[in-house]
């Protein structure tokens, strides 16, 4: 005879990686993006989704949260969080890269998204990996002079695209 464990719909996670470099502070950007996580984190804690966060800033990203349920928390978090220093992107994208597949093996059935935050200031973007996860680039490159690379790091990632004034 064979059991069968009610199945609950697959659990979710979130990855967000945050662009904080320098270059985020410039024309509220980094501002207008903690409205947006704010309201990312009251809808994952809604849904009972896990959540891991990875800022960019300074030599090297930095990871905030992996893979635990969302919690009110993240909005303390939120208050301090600053901008400054390089744009480690690269090294946090191949990192998250990284993270969900070994997440994956553990965790078949977890549906992943992906967020990525940015201004897309980067110096080259060569090398991008391979995320095998669907998501969202969110643009905040504001200012008079936009280099626009977002636009073409979101279709080397293969993620969908929108500017944060959309």
């Amino acid at each position: 005879m064979l059991f069968h464990l009610r199945s609950r719909a697959a659990h979710e996670l979130w990855l967000v990686i945050v662009d904080a470099s320098a270059s985020t502070r410039r024309h509220r950007a980094l501002t207008d993006a903690k409205g947006l996580l704010a309201q990312l984190f009251d809808d994952a804690y809604r849904q009972r989704a896990r959540m891991a966060l990875l800022t960019v800033s300074g030599q090297v990203p930095t990871w905030q949260v992996q893979g635990l349920k969302a919690a009110k928390g993240l909005a303390g978090w939120l208050e301090q969080l600053g901008a400054g220093g390089g744009t480690p992107l690269l090294a946090a994208l191949v990192e998250a890269g990284n993270w969900l597949a070994l997440r994956r093996k553990r965790y078949p059935a977890e549906q992943q998204r992906l967020l990525v935050i940015t201004d897309g200031r980067l110096k080259d973007i060569a090398g991008l990996p391979l995320l095998e996860c669907p998501g969202l680039l969110v643009d905040i490159e504001r200012g008079p002079i936009r280099l626009g690379r977002s636009q073409a790091l979101a279709a080397g990632l293969q993620l969908d695209y929108r500017h944060i004034d959309d």
